[in-house]
């Protein structure tokens, strides 16, 4: 295995611009086009798959993933990038640096913000806690109360980024722990009701901080055949969230799912699967008047042959 600082300086090489990373900047003056990308899911899956996978052969990987991001910043001015959870666990990395290499990796890779998904405590609570630590971005979720544990006071409910002049709203949610995580992982973390906790922070951003699009990080799940909640419920059961990112699930999305809300307007789904296979990407554009639309989407796959020769 190699040192970590060396992967880290070896993953980040690579400059070529991919032709498939065309300028997508607002030509009209008065508006201004955000572009969100995100992952899911990656599970500490910092090479990528082997040639020979039968599922997944070459593809992944934390150097392409970092080339690719390089490239879209090299062609895009606002660019929010975010992560859905379960960051940890999966590998050797995780088991040999205890995730370390993985935050210095997203460090490196300009993340502006995750959520926590229930692999993410798989190192136990205090080296969660470290690693929220020692990220350069902030962790949101609003319905785990860690009070009384090493993670108290070190996660968000809710931040705002300002990309060019769009103000963004960001808030955070994940699944039950009980009878996922073991216990002793995550100590005194309660679990509290996603659609009321998310739908008072969406509350504060929309009316309060007069946020422009609101977007919820979510490691629930896309959907399931019961009742349990899922990214799928919660957009029918909130108001004002423009845009949902998930994990969880690992599920693969052609295009984002739309949802109606509770006042009947329309909500964002999206997830990008699991491993660090793709990264999504996204892209606002908004009025003068901060009127918004999705003016496009797209899946960006992560494979050996986004890195420079």
């Amino acid at each position: 295995m190699q040192n970590r600082r060396n992967f880290i300086k070896s993953s980040l090489l690579g400059s070529t611009i991919l032709a498939a990373t065309n300028s997508v900047f607002a030509k009209n003056k008065n508006e201004t086009t955000l572009s969100i990308l995100h992952t899911n899911d990656v599970h500490s899956h910092i090479e990528p798959f082997a040639d020979d996978d039968k599922k997944y052969p070459g593809l992944g990987g934390a150097a392409a993933r970092a080339t690719i991001l390089k490239n879209i910043r090299a062609s895009h001015e606002n660019i929010l990038l975010l992560d859905a959870g379960d960051i940890f666990q999966g590998t050797p990395y995780f088991n040999f640096f205890h995730g370390d290499l993985e935050i210095d990796l997203m460090n490196q890779m300009r993340y502006d913000a995750a959520t926590i998904g229930n692999h993410d405590f798989d190192g136990g609570i205090e080296t969660l806690a470290k690693q929220i630590t020692r990220a350069n971005f902030p962790f949101v979720n609003c319905n785990y109360d860690f009070t009384n544990t090493p993670v108290e006071n070190k996660v968000h409910k809710h931040i705002i980024i300002k990309k060019g002049k769009v103000k963004i709203g960001i808030t955070g949610c994940g699944v039950e722990l009980d009878g996922l995580v073991p216990d002793k992982l995550y100590t005194n973390t309660k679990y509290l009701d996603p659609i009321k906790c998310v739908q008072e922070q969406v509350d504060i951003l929309k009316f309060q901080k007069k946020c422009h699009i609101i977007i919820c990080l979510s490691h629930l799940g896309y959907t399931y055949d019961n009742n349990k909640i899922s990214d799928i419920i919660l957009a029918k059961n909130t108001n004002n969230i423009d845009l949902i990112i998930g994990g969880h699930t690992h599920t693969f999305l052609d295009k984002p799912t739309e949802e109606k809300n509770k006042d009947e307007k329309e909500v964002f789904i999206n997830q990008v699967g699991w491993a660090g296979l793709q990264i999504g990407k996204l892209d606002y554009v908004f009025e003068k008047s901060f009127r918004k639309k999705m003016s496009k989407h797209h899946t960006v796959i992560v494979s050996k042959k986004s890195i420079a020769n």
